[in-house]
């Protein structure tokens, strides 16, 4: 029952919605709003702008759907705002079933449904655009819905949030919906500045109650002791402490006399008594799942940090025999999927793997992540929701943003590689994944499942579990484009303000204060490590200077071996026909063989060979250190298949005959040289004798004094960075612009005044104004070429296709040949153009641009004429659904090319024809929406 004040505040809210749309809004909507929706809908209604800042399936969005409710009613537009074309797609299908097609537009990179409709759902870079390009679809704009605004700290595309936050118009009221972020308030207090009246409203309450769990073996216990639920863990109310029986179960081994016994205690958990597995008990995924069957906590969210692992999990419970749906269920899922497959073309359906993937789906299973075919995903996310599928196995890109909600969150590891090296979760990643349990109006409570392993220590995870800081940090950086545009639109003193007005250069003076203080901690520890690591026999820290110096010099020297070796087995690869008898370096399968059927991949052939023994062998870089010898040839019988015992073991004969009488020496893979292998030596060695003269070297406590050197050196890289962070702070954005003007300046996109007081923009300029991307003014060069021009479509696309893909490997590989002469001698002129342009952003300091890369230059060629996706990706490591994903951009790009009225029209009109050749099956039919 309310308290007399409480009623009371709730009569004097509703007094203030008298005379707003918000009654008539409460009125369309089946529940009641949350205290926290309520106050923010309030705020829109009193023309305020909101930061609403709550956990995940909290329904932020409704206070975005109050204000499109309002613009309708106001007969203004309403913008949605999304970071991911999947959110577009989902959001403009919910807005047309409740204001009608007629109502309702959708914009997204190759997507234009509606455009000047009074609400209209666009992805965030499509409103940056058109800010810049004054559009005349800005008329009449007076609110915009920001939904996951907190993708600003996205290191690639975040700072396109912060141009849409200082661009928009002063009267368009900006609605920002964020996952719940530690630092709210300082993101806030940065939209109030440079928006004006902006509330913040931040929830911390999750409308489901989340409980978190450990599954040891077959046993499901509870993390915590206290019956309680995450949020109230994490927001201090509670000091929970780890479950009892959690740390018994965890000290216990597989073979104790009788085994332990535990029960479970919390929602979720099993009742009764538990037989305690040791610790060197693995179980499998399908035995997870089907636990977790029993205690009634499907449908599942399994989050697997690796494309290749979702994949596998989903092989491994198909052979498993596990199945999940009832045969009304899988009939469904059945009728489902082949709707969907009679929208793919029937020759792409076998590498598109189909046929498996459907038997997963069917049993109640499936993987999702990035590698898959949009359509694909899309389809498991509507199946997942309409509670057909039962598992879903996931990269973390899957907690960010789609809707995609379940019973409980399974996480096999708590440890992810970050594109360097393997790193544990933080307690915001954790939060982020964990959030997706519990499904708003069908379930009481959500459940995260830990799975344990050796390396886990219980008080490690309940920290993270219990804590909640994810702060929302700028990634902001003024880029080629984007400084073109301000210069163009507000000059260079205006510019200058407005950058400095960024969340960015916020953030920057607000902590160095903080940043300074945490540099006077750090030096006092490292004072202390460095007494520690002092040596009675000379200069420790010189000791440790030599040391580091001898690793990073060796694993440069690995790295360069391993890099020219990979490349000369590459190289030998390419080079060999059929027929050719060959020695294999080292590697797995050492000694000699024939070729008997060749590899048409671009890129690291698997070829067939037929060894000494008469055994046939698929032969890649990877089995080789260092290239292939070629030491005579023989004739392969005509329609030699090596199906047969008998055509293996004749062939064999022959390779031994031919080979008999020469026999080179066999190269030993640690004796391979290498260009520049004898200077590495050379150094190695003089840094190993002077590491073996140092005094410190024969010190007997040397081992001590290398534990608190390792610290300090560690913790003295990490100081000299803080430092370097302090030095920079001051007008960080505006001196990293003055060096982008340098850079454009020394390349002819920008002129000075004769002042010295501003710029103006050049032709170049102007074309690089309606250029976006990665690339942007290399991309811009390279049209400045002229080249482009003329061009055949596949021959464009496959140029466009270079300056936008960026290969998910680290190593280099050789450049195939080229599919033309046009595209060889325009991806060497690229190069060309590339090595001036980042030299000189070295130079400034600044971050150089990326390198044309050429992997996917003969798949999009292909695509273009026609060939069918099997033979487009044959060769490649791309899988289907990085090429849409890749094929999506190539289309971005040309339609820049399309739109851009100061290039030529034959190129206009080539880049049109471009996009047509590219825009077909999987590419066009790339999601449900089509």
């Amino acid at each position: 029952m309310t308290s007399p004040a409480e009623r009371y505040a709730n009569s004097k809210a509703r007094q203030v919605e008298f005379g707003t749309s918000l009654p008539d809004f409460r009125a369309t909507l089946s529940f009641d709003l949350d205290p926290f929706q309520a106050e923010a809908c309030r705020k829109v209604a009193e023309g305020h702008g909101v930061l609403v800042a709550a956990p995940t399936g909290a329904g932020k969005t409704v206070v975005g759907e109050f204000a499109i409710f309002q613009a309708m009613a106001e007969n203004r537009k309403a913008f949605y705002t999304t970071p991911i074309k999947a959110l577009s797609n989902q959001k403009f299908t919910e807005l047309v079933k409740v204001y009608g097609p007629e109502q309702v537009g959708l914009l997204t990179g190759d997507t234009s449904i509606n455009s000047e409709a009074q609400i209209v759902v666009m992805t965030t870079e499509v409103l940056r655009n058109m800010l810049y390009a004054d559009s005349q679809t800005l008329d009449g704009l007076g609110y915009v819905i920001m939904d996951e605004v907190h993708y600003l700290a996205d290191k690639f595309r975040g700072a396109v949030w912060e141009e849409v936050i200082i661009h928009l118009p002063s009267n368009v009221q900006i609605i920002s919906l964020s996952a719940t972020v530690s630092n709210a308030e300082e993101f806030g207090g940065w939209l109030d500045t440079v928006r004006g009246d902006t509330d913040i409203i931040v929830s911390e309450v999750r409308p489901v109650p989340l409980f978190q769990h450990v599954m040891v073996g077959p046993n499901l216990v509870d993390l915590f002791a206290e019956d309680v639920a995450f949020d109230k863990v994490a927001e201090g109310d509670i000091k929970a402490s780890v479950n009892p029986e959690l740390r018994k179960l965890v000290r216990s081994h597989s073979h104790s006399p009788g085994g332990r016994v535990q029960r479970g205690r919390g929602r979720g958990a099993p009742r009764g008594p538990q037989r305690a597995p040791g610790l060197s008990q693995r179980v499998s995924r399908s035995s997870v799942i089907a636990r977790l069957d029993r205690a009634g906590l499907l449908p599942a969210i399994f989050f697997i940090f690796s494309r290749k692992g979702c994949d596998m999990a989903v092989q491994q419970c198909a052979m498993a025999d596990l199945r999940l749906t009832t045969n009304e269920e899988a009939a469904q899922i059945a009728q489902a999927l082949d709707e969907v497959a009679c929208r793919i073309p029937n020759e792409d359906l076998d590498v598109l793997e189909f046929w498996s993937w459907r038997d997963g789906l069917v049993r109640g299973f499936a993987s999702h992540h990035a590698g898959l075919l949009p359509i694909f995903k899309e389809i498991v996310e509507d199946l997942f929701a309409r509670n057909l599928v039962k598992v879903v196995f996931a990269t973390e890109t899957l907690a960010l943003g789609v809707n995609m909600p379940a019973r409980s969150v399974v996480l096999e590891k708590l440890v992810k590689f970050n594109g360097e090296s393997h790193v544990q979760i933080s307690s915001g990643e954790y939060t982020q994944l964990t959030g997706r349990a519990g499904r708003r109006g069908i379930d009481v409570e959500g459940h995260s499942i830990v799975l344990w392993n050796p390396d886990m220590e219980p008080e490690a995870l309940a920290g993270l579990a219990s804590r909640r800081t994810y702060p929302l940090n700028s990634s902001f950086r003024p880029t080629y484009n984007m400084s073109t545009n301000l210069l163009a639109q507000f000059g260079l003193e205006q510019t200058r303000q407005i950058l400095e007005s960024s969340f960015a250069q916020y953030q920057a003076d607000r902590s160095v204060v903080g940043m300074a203080r945490q540099v006077r901690s750090r030096e006092e520890s490292l004072a202390g490590y460095a007494k520690s690591m002092e040596c009675h026999l000379g200069d420790f820290t010189e000791y440790l200077k030599l040391q580091r110096e001898l690793a990073a010099l060796e694993k440069t020297a690995a790295k360069s071996r391993r890099h020219e070796r990979r490349s000369a087995a590459e190289r030998s690869l390419q080079a060999v026909i059929r027929g050719d008898v060959v020695d294999l370096p080292g590697g797995r399968r050492f000694g000699r063989a024939v070729v008997v059927a060749l590899d048409e991949a671009m890129y690291n052939p698997r070829h067939t060979v037929l060894t000494e023994e008469g055994q046939l062998r698929r032969l890649s870089a990877e089995d080789l250190n260092g290239p292939l010898q070629i030491v005579s040839r023989i004739r392969i019988p005509k329609g030699f298949t090596g199906k047969s015992p008998k055509e293996r073991r004749d062939l064999a004969s022959s390779l031994r005959n031919a080979i008999y009488d020469h026999r080179p020496p066999r190269q030993d893979a640690q004796s391979f040289d290498f260009e520049g292998a004898d200077s590495f030596e050379r150094e190695i060695e003089k840094l190993r004798l002077q590491l073996r003269d140092h005094p410190c070297h024969a010190c007997s406590e040397r081992d001590d004094h290398m534990r608190w050197a390792d610290r300090y050196w560690k913790l003295k890289k990490d100081t000299e960075k803080a430092r370097r962070n302090i030095r920079g702070r001051t007008n960080t954005i505006a001196t990293q612009f003055d060096k982008v003007c340098k850079v454009l300046e020394q390349f002819g996109y920008l002129l000075p005044s004769e002042d010295g007081e501003d710029f103006s923009i050049t032709d170049s300029g102007r074309r690089l104004r309606r250029i976006y991307g990665e690339r942007d003014l290399l991309t811009s060069q390279v049209l400045e070429t002229g080249k482009l021009t003329g061009l055949k479509p596949e021959e464009l696309c496959a140029v466009v296709a270079f300056l936008v893909y960026q290969g998910r490997r680290d190593y280099d590989r050789p450049d195939p040949k080229m599919p033309t002469e046009k595209i060889a001698d325009i991806f060497t002129q690229t190069i060309n153009i590339w090595g001036p342009l980042s030299d000189a952003e070295e130079a400034l300091g600044l971050n150089p641009t990326a390198p044309p890369e050429s992997g996917l230059i003969w798949p999009m060629y292909k695509w273009a004429r026609g060939s069918s996706l099997n033979s487009a990706l044959r060769g490649t490591d791309l899988a289907p659904g990085d090429f849409v994903r890749w094929a999506k951009q190539v289309i971005d790009t040309l339609d820049q090319f399309a739109k851009n009225t100061d290039l030529p029209p034959q190129l206009v009109r080539g880049a049109y024809q471009a996009v047509d050749s590219i825009k077909r099956g999987v590419v066009a039919y790339s999601n449900v929406l089509d």
